[in-house]
């Protein structure tokens, strides 16, 4: 599913125009990564928790000269933690 089908599928479900709906879509991602750069998370009970984490730096093989090794930098990369709700869901422990 891509952005404009869910967009799509909220509109006919909330019975409100597509337009509001892509709106509505385009503020929640602007919300999290906005608060992920802050250092922040976002949680919505029983779906899951965005946060932001910072995977350590490393050393690594140069893919053209393998005998040179080469420092991979500490970077900052999202992360998603399913909530309890849609791991059950997904389980099939429990209907939508």
């Amino acid at each position: 599913m891509n952005k404009a089908t869910l967009a799509a599928i909220i509109a006919e479900k909330l019975d409100i125009p597509k337009k509001l709906a892509e709106d509505m879509i385009a503020a929640f991602e602007e919300i999290v990564t906005r608060e992920l750069s802050r250092g922040g998370e976002v949680t919505i009970a029983g779906f899951g928790t965005f946060s932001a984490r910072t995977r350590k730096g490393r050393i690594g093989v140069n893919p053209q000269n393998p005998s040179e090794p080469i420092t991979i930098p500490s970077v900052v990369v999202p992360k998603f933690k399913a909530g309890k709700a849609l791991k059950d869901t997904l389980k099939g422990k429990r209907q939508i």
